[in-house]
């Protein structure tokens, strides 16, 4: 399958990766857990709502899609699940968004006998049913071992190595298929500051050698729509600037937008994805608040290097709600994304309009830019 490249635009507005679930959809998800209904009859369920969700979507505006992670019942079991080497005792759950109990009793496979664990297939269907770029995420090896019962390594360390070269060879089969735009999700990482370190040389052996764009999202935790810690950004930096990425990928919205400080004053010059919308709230942001904040961001960054998302993802808000959040969105990126053009042509409004950005363009840069990505 040929990767698509779609031609770049000024601030391209996408998600950062989960999107609503209808509670239809959770109670039948509970009923798979309680073996009521067959992994035949959820397969086909899944497939009809995130067919559903890219269209929501596409008919906001969003420039780049998801699958809205539809498939996975958190952010951690549906990969565990599928490595080799991690034990699960028991399956059943009372509530599908519960967490597995899960242990590594042996050092998992080598780099070389890596499994695929079939995340490609889900792209390959993503792509099948949108002709808009795609941002396809994982959970981080930092985060996944958050949840793993460590009997095999010496340290917990050596596993986050691991889970990462796990992740590095699927990275590779979802290029082959095709994506292009790949990120890394660490949900845990505010709650354990002290292991940036070891965070980030994992992130590096997950994009390795992968000819991706690739974005790191770090947030502060979005359990049942609460954040699970506080605090500020200060603790990535400068480690993050060692991440092999193009993207860093923050929530703003909800806690204010201080924290651009620091990228100024780390020298932070590759893109920047904006938390414009707060998923923790119920509110829906007017497109002249979300202007207000991407402007915020552009006293530090040019538009060049502004991606526009929501803070984390949609999970836990009402379809409702996570459309009109996503149509704001759009609606004050355009106001912005005006105002940029008409700046880079001048200043005259006619000559502007002739410089309008393709209707749905890829957000992301060329494989290989990192460290400068435009």
């Amino acid at each position: 399958m040929a990767a698509r490249k779609p031609t770049p635009v000024v601030l391209p507005t996408t998600v950062v990766g989960s999107y609503s679930v209808p509670e239809w959809l959770e109670r039948l998800k509970t009923d798979f857990h309680q073996q009521r209904i067959s992994r035949a009859h959820i397969d086909e369920i899944h497939d009809v709502a995130i067919k559903a969700a890219i269209k929501d979507q596409e008919r906001a505006g969003i420039d780049a899609v998801s699958d809205g992670e539809l498939r996975r019942d958190n952010d951690i079991d549906y990969l565990l699940a599928r490595i080799a080497g991690v034990s699960m005792p028991s399956t059943a759950k009372s509530y599908y968004y519960d967490y597995y109990d899960s242990v590594v009793g042996s050092p998992l496979p080598t780099e070389d006998t890596v499994p695929p664990l079939g995340l490609a297939d889900e792209y390959r269907f993503t792509a099948a049913n949108t002709d808009r770029p795609i941002k396809f995420s994982l959970t981080g090896p930092f985060s996944l071992s958050r949840r793993i019962r460590n009997e095999a390594y010496a340290s917990d360390a050596d596993l986050v190595r691991s889970l990462a070269h796990v992740l590095n060879a699927e990275a590779a089969e979802l290029v082959a298929a095709g994506a292009t735009w790949l990120q890394i999700d660490e949900p845990f990482l505010a709650g354990y500051r002290d292991q940036v370190g070891v965070a980030i040389e994992a992130v590096n052996i997950v994009t390795k050698g992968v000819p991706a764009t690739w974005g790191l999202h770090v947030c502060y935790g979005n359990r049942y729509a609460r954040p699970s810690w506080e605090g500020h950004y200060d603790f990535l930096f400068p480690a993050v600037l060692d991440a092999d990425v193009d993207q860093l990928v923050l929530e703003f919205a909800r806690k204010g937008y201080d924290d651009l400080k620091l990228l100024t004053r780390y020298g932070w010059d590759r893109t920047l994805g904006l938390g414009v919308v707060d998923v923790k709230s119920g509110g829906v942001e007017s497109p002249d608040l979300v202007a207000s904040r991407i402007r915020r961001a552009l006293d530090v960054l040019p538009p060049e290097k502004v991606v526009v998302n929501p803070d984390c993802g949609l999970r836990h808000l009402p379809g409702d709600v996570a459309r009109a959040k996503l149509r704001a969105m759009v609606a004050g990126t355009a106001q912005v994304r005006k105002e940029a053009v008409t700046s880079r042509v001048g200043g005259d409004p006619d000559t502007a309009a002739e410089h309008e950005p393709p209707a749905h363009p890829a957000p992301v840069a060329a494989a290989g830019e990192r460290g400068g990505v435009s």
